[in-house]
């Protein structure tokens, strides 16, 4: 079978390779995605068969997925620390030699203003993906999540900065996306961006902006399933 981006065999392989390294007594992050849930399912086993966890889920999808599978759930604040936080991504760079490697384009799913926060303040932040998320340069729209009051003047600062914003739109229903925070999404093509970090806080310094879906310098690790198994990538 074939989903979004990749095979679900690939995407489960990822999946449950990260979900190993929970450990007993872990404060765990759940991304949000097609690739990070078979990572909460996989993890909503290991609860069955004892494994005593608390999980931060990143959206209302993850926290449902959680719920179902038996994963019992804190917040952020109600903990000292995140063990471990795992999470999918729209795009990696996967170049040794570039100093964007490990970078990511995150926000497909619109929720990367709490993954971003959850992933961060992890102790240890892995990604999940399968073999077309990689690539030698990020490209994709960047997901930049705003307040609704700001969106127009938002997106001409974007323009000032050569990139071309687009409202997201929400699928079966009028209207804009809206994220879980109560922002709207701007879709922003910038074409092939060389110096991520750079971009970043250009974005990060915009009024109006809460936050962008350039994850820069915060992931330790990528699992990238394949069909035949799972290579890891390591950044620290």
């Amino acid at each position: 079978m074939k989903t979004a981006g990749g095979s679900a065999d690939a995407k489960r392989r990822a999946g449950e390779r990260a979900a190993e390294a929970v450990e007993d007594g872990f404060v765990v992050g759940l991304g949000t995605g097609s690739t990070t849930a078979y990572a909460i399912e996989a993890l909503g086993e290991a609860v069955a068969d004892g494994l005593e966890i608390r999980g931060i889920p990143t959206s209302f999808q993850s926290r449902q997925l959680a719920l179902e599978v038996g994963v019992p759930l804190t917040d952020l604040d109600a903990v000292e620390s995140v063990d471990l936080a795992i999470d999918g991504a729209d795009q990696v760079v996967d170049d040794p030699d570039s100093s964007a490697h490990g970078a990511l384009i995150k926000g497909g799913g619109a929720a990367h203003a709490r993954e971003k926060l959850v992933d961060s303040a992890a102790e240890r932040f892995v990604v999940v993906a399968d073999p077309s998320k990689l690539t030698t340069r990020l490209e994709r729209p960047v997901p930049v999540a705003v307040l609704p009051a700001a969106h127009t003047v938002v997106a001409d600062r974007i323009r000032d900065l050569g990139g071309e914003p687009t409202l997201r739109e929400a699928e079966g229903k009028d209207g804009p996306v809206v994220t879980d925070n109560g922002n709207l999404v701007l879709d922003c093509e910038f074409g092939p961006i060389d110096d991520p970090a750079a971009l970043a806080a250009e974005l990060s310094a915009l009024p109006g902006v809460l936050e962008h879906g350039l994850f820069v310098d915060l992931a330790d690790a990528t699992y990238v399933g394949r069909e035949d198994g799972v290579d890891r990538r390591d950044y620290r």
